[in-house]
């Protein structure tokens, strides 16, 4: 019973609360099979091979995990944004304008932190000790389900703009469906009045369907859409690939696990491996790209669709709403045939509103292009 009460709890602090209760507690805790992880800050390897050193000398087993529980959280920062270049340059700094959490002479080496406010007598930077989720986690013996979350997504994209993708990966990546909207808006229920005084278009399902039988128009290649819906595809992939070269050691560590994700608290973007896919990557290492630290992307297929204006449901309008599936070239043939009936794989990669997004943004023109190796 208490283990099922465990299994439910799940978060990582929690259950250090629970090792201080008692032996009892403290004998049943590593047994839990659904952990979850909420990670503090993302800082460079250089930053937290300090602090790390001096944590880990003469600990019982569960210092870390009781350690992890006191003081306050540290602030977190951008997730992964050291990863994708010291200076936001090439396709990530395209995204927005917006100012970056990130320095612009962060270490493109990082590694995922959750630290405590507990004063240390050694090692401790700021007052804060850090601790991996490697760290946390090595104490846990039976872990099935875990969840990782980051303190926000990887990208950095201006208000307003949707910007959203879901990615599997066995010892490389599987699948990845973009979803990205260069505004989101609200049906207006009645007319409403603009700043010179005129009173502005009410949007509508009148005016928002049947735009263009499912066809990119024109201006999408020359006002820069396009070239936007790239940076868009090329930047999560890449913040794709790096979380999973951090999953290395978790996974190795960890052979009973069944399940893995490594999320956002923005819900910007989700990274899944199965059984399947983990067992995978212990047999067959991955190939890391020689630029950064991160999982290398193979040559892919891509499918695209587009629609100027899409009202879902829920009274919620994408404008420029562009959805973007992803696969391996090497996996042609039989799979290749059978995605063109089966879309199921894309309509189901987001939670609602944004599924039902997607399954109507399937329906529409199909554009195909390819992307080489990086």
């Amino acid at each position: 019973m208490l283990l099922l009460v465990f299994n439910k709890i799940g978060d990582v602090k929690a259950l250090g609360r629970c090792c201080v209760v008692s032996r009892r507690f403290q004998t049943l805790v590593p047994q839990v099979e659904n952990v979850v992880v909420r990670v503090d800050c993302v800082i460079s390897d250089d930053d937290s091979s300090v602090a790390s050193s001096a944590a880990d000398k003469s600990r019982s087993p569960f210092a870390n995990l009781v350690r992890l529980i006191f003081g306050n959280i540290f602030k977190p920062i951008q997730a992964l944004g050291q990863l994708l270049g010291p200076k936001r340059s090439g396709p990530v700094g395209v995204l927005g304008t917006g100012p970056s959490s990130s320095s612009a002479s962060a270490s493109a080496s990082s590694s995922l932190l959750v630290g405590n406010g507990v004063d240390d007598e050694e090692g401790e930077q700021g007052g804060v000790t850090h601790h991996s989720p490697t760290q946390v986690l090595k104490n846990f013996l039976e872990i099935r389900y875990l969840r990782i979350e980051l303190p926000s997504g990887e990208l950095g994209i201006d208000d307003g703009v949707l910007l959203k993708w879901r990615a599997d990966f066995g010892s490389t990546l599987d699948n990845c469906v973009i979803l990205g909207a260069s505004s989101v808006v609200n049906s207006a229920k009645t007319s409403q009045l603009s700043e010179n005084g005129v009173i502005s278009e009410q949007i509508s399902p009148s005016n928002v369907v049947n735009d263009d039988n499912g066809s990119i128009p024109e201006s999408f290649y020359t006002n820069g859409g396009l070239k936007l819906r790239v940076v868009w595809t090329i930047s999560s992939l890449i913040a794709a690939s790096a979380r999973h070269y951090l999953l290395q050691p978790i996974i190795a560590e960890h052979q009973t696990l069944d399940s893995l994700v490594l999320t956002d608290a923005d819900g910007q973007g989700v990274l899944c491996m199965n059984r399947d896919q983990l067992e995978e990557l212990r047999v067959k290492p991955l190939s890391a790209s020689s630029a950064s630290k991160r999982t290398l992307v193979p040559a892919l297929n891509m499918r695209l669709w587009y629609a100027p204006h899409l009202e879902l449901p829920n009274g919620v309008v994408l404008k420029g709403a562009t959805l973007v599936a992803i696969r391996p070239s090497e996996q042609s043939g039989v799979i290749a045939k059978k995605e063109i009936s089966d879309s199921s794989w894309v309509s189901t990669a987001f939670e609602e509103p944004y599924g039902t997004a997607a399954k109507m943004l399937v329906k529409r023109r199909t554009y195909c292009l390819e992307m080489n190796s990086f």
